[in-house]
Formats: C-alpha cells, structure tokens, sequence
C-alpha cells in the first residue's frame, strides 16, 4: 500500500539541485527527522541528502535565516529547543493569522477545493488509524498551507507558513509521546463552515484546532521541564 504522506508528496525533481536540497534539508526539520537540540555534522547532512556540500551549505543558511536551524560551531547546526516564551509568541501569532487567513480563504474557496480539502482531511484520518506518525504530521501541515495559499495573502501566508518550521519538530516529540490514536483533528467543523460560505465559523474553527495544537505542546514542555 502507497505510505499515505507519499501519496500527497509534491513532486520536485523538476526544480534545481539547490531548490530540491533545501526542500528536502527543511522537511526533516518540519517533520522533526531532526530532533530539538540534536547536534549534526554539516557533512552528515551531505551525506543523508546525497547531495553536495555547497547546496547543503546554501539550504543550512536559509533555513538559519528563518529560525529553523542554528549553529553549534564545530560545523555543528541543530534544531533550536522550544521555550515557554517561545510557545507564548507562537500561540499570539498563530491565534492572529490562522484565522484571518482561514476568513478569507472560504470567500475564494471553490467546490474543487473544499474536496481536496476534504480529501487532505479523510487521509489524515486514516493517518491517526493506521498510527502513521509521519504522515500525520505531513498531511496536518499540507492542509493548513492548502489553507493558507488560498486566501491569497501570500506575505501572512509565508509569516504563517514560517512559524511551523519553529514548532513543527517539537510537535513531532509530542505526537511520538501521545501516540496517533489520541491526536486531535479539528478540520472537519472548519469544511462545514466552508460549505456553508460562513467566514466567522471557519476562523472560530481554526481558532479551536489552533488552540488545543498549541496548548498540547505547550503542556508537554511545561512536563519536561518538571522532570
């Protein structure tokens, strides 16, 4: 059977050599391949890419530009460990924009992509059955940034878009601690208020999946700093 995150997989062999490294070097960091605070050799990173020094160099640069990444020295990056100041700023930003971005998306939003919004939603699903960690995570992001490029807003859609390579790999922590079956899934009231062209029930529904996201990992971090 098709790994399900496969399936939705975009196609990139078509962009350049540094586009393809960059994209693949900012997946692992968005689907927590890399954990928080785990050092890695800039020339193992050559080698899990099979992919030249200075691409990877270039896709490490980028990625510390937007926050994803730091340097350790030694030739040394890591992914940077969540705070709760971190969180804080993060549940500010995403209880702003999410929402706006979602008003504004059920005024564009056609019949077309309300169903593969809906699609995206049904293979999240058997994500959670099949207790397919990294698909889970894969199509969650996918259904937001359907979202997000929607609304045609393409500046707050890069700021939303960026604030996930910030808690992406702590969510992957946390949904390795809580297992699929107990993982949220709140995109089905948001379709309802799609169909029902109802911008305010879709922002109050992003809101809630937001929120119970957010708080959930804000609560794991809280829990290991106690231990």
């Amino acid at each position: 059977m098709q790994h399900l995150a496969q399936k939705f997989r975009t196609d990139i062999t078509a962009l350049p050599a540094h586009a393809q490294v960059y994209l693949r070097l900012r997946d692992m960091v968005l689907y927590g391949d890399l954990t928080p605070g785990q050092a890695v050799t800039i020339q193992g990173l050559t080698t899990q890419l099979n992919a030249g020094m200075t691409p990877v160099r270039e896709a490490i640069r980028r990625l510390t530009s937007q926050g994803a990444l730091e340097f350790q020295g030694n030739r040394r990056v890591s992914v940077p460990q969540l705070d709760a100041n971190d969180i804080s700023e993060i549940i500010v930003a995403r209880e702003w924009l999410d929402p706006y971005l979602a008003r504004k998306a059920v005024s564009r939003a056609t019949d077309a992509d309300i169903a593969a919004l809906t699609h995206l939603d049904g293979a999240l699903d058997g994500a959670i059955q099949q207790g397919d960690l990294r698909a889970y995570l894969h199509l969650n992001h996918r259904f937001h940034l359907y979202l997000y490029r929607l609304a045609a807003s393409p500046i707050l859609a890069d700021l939303a878009g960026g604030l996930w390579l910030r808690f992406g790999p702590s969510m992957r922590v946390l949904c390795g601690r809580m297992g699929t079956q107990n993982l949220p899934d709140n995109h089905k009231e948001l379709l309802i208020a799609m169909q029902a062209g109802d911008p305010d029930a879709a922002a109050s529904a992003i809101a809630a999946d937001v929120r119970q996201g957010m708080d959930q990992l804000r609560a794991s971090l809280d829990e290991a700093a106690r231990a």
